[in-house]
């Protein structure tokens, strides 16, 4: 493993935050070795509504009770000879099946749309919702829809997350960020750590966010990565710690000169640590 830092800033800049780079095992940007190279759509941004997840979902889970329900009607009356009830079982099974993964899609609409959490994180965005999110994306491919309805899953699970009202100390938060990001976009993150004190660890390979939490142990993370490579860290990460995803523009295709909002990282930064940072004035400015 290596460790490289940076601390580079003029004396009457802002405060900015120590770079930690770390170089472990699978690299991040993976999920784009099919790309082509030309322009991606949209500049590189996949912002889509909240409902493109919600249609997407309720495809999956009629494609979900569909398939158990083919299986039941294949190998139903094969176990009915062995046992009598088993098919009246099993399609009672599916029934209960159907019932349970739809109750919990118009629960997770009713809490994202009503502005109010229905369940405890566990039963939400640290816990069924994760696997939602991986097999609607699964489904999202087969329609050429992947990265937008990725983005609009993450922005819901954003939001669930957010409104829990988490708070941490400083040396409890973690920034996370991909060693794609543009000149600008690095500045800004270092900036704004800076001001509320909290490290800041570039990725260089995937398996670097659970290796630097296992080190690190904070209580909270705010991260950056491309809707793929979120999709992935919150699959590994979420469910164990809460985490904030923030998505990235990718103007000149992935894994290069990335951009992302600056304002709303801020805003979670400054949530999470629950304090306002003060900003540093230039030393020729005028008193009062």
């Amino acid at each position: 493993m290596k460790l490289r830092f940076a601390m580079t800033a003029p004396p009457t800049s802002a405060p900015r935050a120590q770079l930690i780079h770390i170089e472990v095992d699978r690299r991040l940007g993976h999920e784009w070795d099919e790309w082509n190279g030309r322009p991606l759509p949209g500049g590189g941004d996949f912002s889509a509504a909240p409902g493109l997840f919600f249609r997407f979902a309720a495809l999956t889970v009629a494609a979900a009770t569909a398939a158990v329900a083919l299986l039941v009607y294949l190998i139903g009356p094969r176990l009915g000879t062995l046992w009598t009830p088993v098919p009246r079982i099993l399609w009672i099974a599916v029934g209960a099946f159907a019932v349970l993964q739809w109750l919990y899609v118009g629960v997770l609409a009713a809490s994202f749309f009503g502005g109010w959490n229905l369940l405890p994180e566990r039963l939400m965005e640290r816990g069924p919702y994760l696997q939602l999110m991986n097999y609607t994306s699964l489904v999202a491919r087969a329609f050429g829809k992947r990265d937008w309805v990725e983005h609009a899953a993450i922005d819901i699970y954003n939001t669930l997350a957010e409104r829990r009202g988490r708070r941490v100390g400083k040396g409890e938060l973690l920034v996370l960020i991909p060693r794609c990001l543009s000149k600008q976009a690095l500045d800004g993150v270092l900036e704004i750590a800076g001001r509320y004190e909290v490290p800041v660890f570039v990725a260089t390979r995937g398996q670097l966010a659970r290796r630097v939490i296992r080190e690190r142990r904070p209580r909270a993370v705010v991260a950056v990565a491309c809707e793929r490579d979120m999709m992935t860290g919150l699959r590994d990460v979420a469910g164990k710690l809460p985490v904030l995803g923030l998505t990235m523009q990718l103007p000149n295709g992935p894994c290069r000169d990335a951009a992302l909002d600056l304002d709303q990282m801020e805003r979670w930064v400054q949530g999470l640590v629950g304090f306002r940072a003060l900003k540093q004035e230039p030393e020729n400015a005028p008193a009062s």
